[in-house]
């Protein structure tokens, strides 16, 4: 069953406001090859410390299209401006991700866009798919045109047929 993200993410969005993980299957190719959309399942976790560079998040992006939901990684942590605050100094961020399975543009968002992370990705036969091999997929970014056209041509149907 197919739900809309304006309707589910907000539901996701609460649970794990109340420290709850949650499972979803999401759609698309934009993480290809680490995500296979309407086949992979992923579980976010609410975030317990400091998106760093390589994970994976929802977040809710400024995109060329406006603003919608993506599940994408992290590639790059800019510093908007420094900001006086009645604590002290504290400094906002702006968060950029990309899809693996994409060659080119960016979705930007603040923290408080990011929805969750993902923790596991699991393949429809149960086997987890570990996160660390996105880290290197970064920098692949040269090579991944070819790497995608392999791993469509080959390594799909292999492992989803």
């Amino acid at each position: 069953m197919r739900v809309e993200n304006d309707i589910l993410i907000p539901e996701l969005a609460r649970l794990l406001a109340e420290g709850k993980e949650v499972r979803f299957t999401p759609s698309g190719v934009s993480m290809r090859p680490f995500i296979e959309g309407d086949k992979d399942s992923v579980v976010l976790s609410p975030l317990t410390r400091e998106p760093q560079i390589g994970d994976i998040l929802l977040v809710q992006a400024e995109t060329l299209c406006g603003r919608q939901y993506v599940l994408h990684r992290l590639i790059r942590i800019e510093t908007i401006s420094p900001f006086p605050s009645g604590e002290g100094r504290e400094e906002a961020f702006s968060y950029i991700l990309m899809g693996d399975g994409n060659l080119s543009g960016t979705e930007s968002c603040t923290r408080a866009g990011i929805i969750g992370r993902v923790t596991r990705i699991e393949t429809p036969s149960g086997r987890t798919k570990p996160l660390t091999r996105g880290r290197l997929w970064l920098r692949l970014k040269p090579h991944r045109s070819f790497l995608l056209k392999l791993y469509r041509h080959t390594i799909l149907k292999w492992l989803y047929s």
